[in-house]
């Protein structure tokens, strides 16, 4: 039975992070009002809970499900076992929070009043956005 493990993250906007891990390959994704708990490889369930959800059939068949636990200051935690985080690593977790980012950029820019005028994908995976205001 594999230990999970919480990783603090910055993540605050469920809508934004659902679209972060869709574009991690992640496309069906629960999303819960109260925390549920999470399964384990052989179906059993974990004390763990959470409001986001990836469950493991969705991503191996040796896997747990991934979840992300809303804390007390709005940010999500992310609830990955010990065999997961070989493969859903800090690393991982950075990626994550920068398609979150993005998203959260490509979101709130029109409401404050901006527009996305140029978007890239630099060779490193740097994302370039520029934004612009008429006044």
């Amino acid at each position: 039975m594999s230990h999970f493990t919480s990783i603090q993250t910055e993540i605050r906007q469920i809508d934004y992070l659902t679209k972060a891990l869709a574009d991690m390959g992640f496309n069906c994704v629960e999303v819960h009002e109260f925390p549920t708990p999470l399964y384990g490889f052989e179906g059993d369930v974990r004390e763990e809970l959470a409001e986001v959800i990836v469950r493991r059939k969705f991503i191996s068949s040796r896997s747990n499900d991934i979840g992300f636990k809303r804390q007390g200051d709005g940010t999500f935690r992310a609830v990955i076992s010990d065999y997961d985080s070989r493969e859903y690593s800090l690393s991982w977790i950075k990626q994550l929070t920068q398609r979150y980012a993005y998203h959260t950029l490509i979101g709130t820019a029109p409401v404050q009043g901006f527009t996305v005028e140029e978007e890239e994908v630099l060779e490193d995976g740097t994302i370039r956005v520029v934004i612009g205001q008429w006044v």
